[in-house]
């Protein structure tokens, strides 16, 4: 939320995609996730600058081998630094920006996606990314479509992270939050 706080057009974008899709009628749920691309290209942005663990899980290299130049002898750990890779100006066009539209376009989103390490890589990858994404998703799209949301007057939210392994925000997020009247009835059945 802080990142659609800071980029109030990219909410309004997703708003209108979920009034759209799904109406006002009722809460998204998960079989809509996968039609609501714009909210998508969010999800994966979000991802991309701030994966939930921004490094992944340790390895040890099987043999002797070179990597880039470097000597990596046989039972060295790996961490493969995924906050890096996600922000690595070679790979991406303004790496610091929130942008989901990069994730839009047909070709070079399947391109980005191929860069995208949130989960890992290969046969030791998250076996929950599936889930984790459509939870990611309906949570996401849940709080868009059913709430207004408001950050303090004149001020951004402040993103700078604070310390430890998964790198939570040095300051909590403070917004005000009201149900939108349109979704009251919907909400009224939870």
């Amino acid at each position: 939320m802080s990142l659609l706080l800071n980029n109030p057009e990219v909410l309004h974008i997703a708003r209108a995609e979920l009034d759209a899709k799904i109406g006002q009628g009722r809460m998204a749920e998960e079989e809509d996730i996968p039609d609501l691309p714009y909210l998508n290209c969010i999800v994966n942005e979000i991802l991309r600058l701030y994966p939930a663990g921004p490094l992944l899980m340790p390895h040890e290299s099987s043999q002797d081998c070179t990597v880039g130049g470097y000597d990596v002898p046989r039972g060295t750990m790996l961490l493969v630094n995924v906050w890096a890779i996600h922000r690595d100006p070679n790979t991406w066009d303004e790496p610091e920006e929130f942008k989901p539209e990069r994730f839009q376009c047909e070709g070079e989103k399947e391109e980005a996606r191929l860069r995208m390490l949130p989960f890992g890589a290969g046969r030791r990858k998250c076996p929950g990314e599936g889930l984790a994404m459509r939870l990611i998703g309906l949570a996401l799209a849940t709080l868009i479509h059913c709430f207004e949301w408001e950050k303090l007057p004149g001020e951004e939210v402040d993103m700078t992270e604070g310390q430890g392994l998964s790198m939570p925000k040095a300051k909590p997020l403070e917004v005000v939050c009201t149900p939108r009247h349109t979704m009251l009835h919907a909400l009224s059945h939870l």
